[in-house]
């Protein structure tokens, strides 16, 4: 859940760390906040009146530094979608110093923002096709942007499949809000977990994510885009699934942001042979790293 200004595409200058010293930071206000585990918790941010003109579009599946004066600052995912004007949200994970400080905020307090950066998903190239989305456990914040952004654009977009998978039902994140959008005409969705199911036995099965495959029904490969994000094993077989549907390897986009750090190509933390995740994605293709495969 988890920076050169990448807005418009990848970072062609690969190699070198981005070059986001001389940004000014947009100081947001806290505005809303909730645990959506009992590790995740869910910030919605605003401008403070100083910078509520500011540009701050992004693209889905791109990412923003955020920094708490004199506690430093850390790469996270941005979890709303740009069509949604002036609100930027995050979920961010307690693992550490500057996240424990994050979690102490209260509504009101000030967080600085820089970004966004890296490539983000391409949405043009899924307009007019078949969309599926498929997350695992904290996967399915990064991918929530590009869910947002096609529910807010739905007539632009063909079929929509959504499936998800978590450890348990506790480790589910955004739970309610997919609870209410099993009830919509707009979303193919499915949900599934690992272990317990008891009590939720008619919204969410139990088994892996992979087995909810067989569940979407017949579609056209050459007219379908996929998008996955989730924990380092899961790519495998999720792929492996995808191409047994005769999708091809350059319609398959992966979300790699779990493997950064520092997000500025600093601590080469992310490198695979010289190709650094967090500037030259976070997003690839398949096709990118066929040749790669320790990236995924």
């Amino acid at each position: 859940m988890k920076e050169h200004d990448c807005r418009h595409g990848r970072n062609t200058d690969s190699g070198k760390p981005h070059n986001h010293e001389t940004q000014v930071p947009v100081m947001m206000r806290i505005i809303s906040k909730k645990d959506l585990t009992p590790d995740v918790r869910f910030f919605q941010t605003v401008p403070t009146k100083e910078y509520r003109y500011e540009n701050l579009d992004y693209r889905p599946g791109q990412f923003m530094s955020l920094s708490i004066p004199g506690a430093g600052d850390a790469p996270f995912s941005v979890t709303s979608s740009p069509t949604r004007k002036g609100i930027i949200e995050f979920a961010i994970r307690k693992v550490g110093r500057f996240t424990e400080k994050i979690f102490t905020l209260k509504d009101g307090d000030l967080i600085g923002l820089k970004g966004p950066f890296g490539n983000g998903f391409d949405v043009e190239k899924f307009k007019g096709r078949d969309v599926i989305i498929v997350a695992g456990g904290l996967g399915a914040a990064p991918l929530r942007s590009l869910l947002l952004y096609i529910l807010d654009n739905r007539e632009e977009f063909g079929r929509l499949i959504y499936l998800y998978g978590a450890r348990n039902v506790e480790d589910m994140l955004y739970k309610e809000d997919f609870f209410e959008l099993l009830k919509s005409d707009q979303i193919e969705l499915q949900l599934i977990v690992d272990e317990n199911n008891e009590g939720y036995e008619d919204r969410i099965k139990k088994g892996r994510v992979t087995e909810l495959f067989s569940g979407i029904g017949k579609f056209d490969p050459e007219n379908t885009v996929a998008a996955v994000c989730g924990p380092p094993v899961m790519y495998k077989f999720v792929v492996q699934e995808l191409l047994k549907l005769d999708m091809y390897k350059n319609d398959i986009y992966l979300s790699l942001e779990r493997r950064m750090k520092c997000g500025v190509g600093k601590c080469g933390h992310c490198i695979i042979d010289y190709v650094y995740t967090c500037i030259d994605g976070p997003v690839f293709t398949y096709w990118d790293v066929l040749n790669m495969i320790d990236l995924i």
